[in-house]
């Protein structure tokens, strides 16, 4: 069909990442609008988020690459968004990884930990011994 498979990360995968991921499940409305001018829409719910997209179930079909815009049905607020990769969902139609335009940890509500998380953390306990 097309869908590039999405493969579980390597053990050390979370160290390349370039932001923590978040189990949590936020409902979201999809707008995509094909070549053609016709809007599709779909209103669903996040599997997993970070600061630069995240990882939801569709209905409807789309591909890598594909151009949408994604809306935080609890706040109203919208994101340019593409679509990195897909795959046969277990539970719904298709798992769609996507990635906003630029940067949105103020999309979702979490606070997402800094990068060096595990470093300042290191530190705490070294100060406290």
């Amino acid at each position: 069909m097309g869908h590039e498979k999405i493969k579980p990360e390597a053990i050390d995968g979370a160290n390349r990442r370039r932001s923590e991921r978040v189990m949590l499940k936020v409902p979201v409305h999809l707008s995509v609008t094909s070549s053609d001018g016709i809007v599709t829409e779909e209103t669903t719910y996040t599997q997993v988020v970070n600061a630069h997209g995240g990882l939801l179930d569709l209905e409807m079909e789309i591909f890598a690459g594909q151009l949408f815009l994604l809306t935080n049905s609890k706040t109203g607020v919208i994101r340019e968004c593409s679509v990195v990769r897909t795959q046969q969902s277990p539970t719904r139609g298709l798992l769609v990884a996507f990635q906003f335009a630029s940067p949105s940890p103020d999309f979702w509500p979490v606070v997402f930990p800094p990068k060096d998380w595990q470093s300042l953390e290191s530190q705490s306990v070294s100060q406290e011994k």
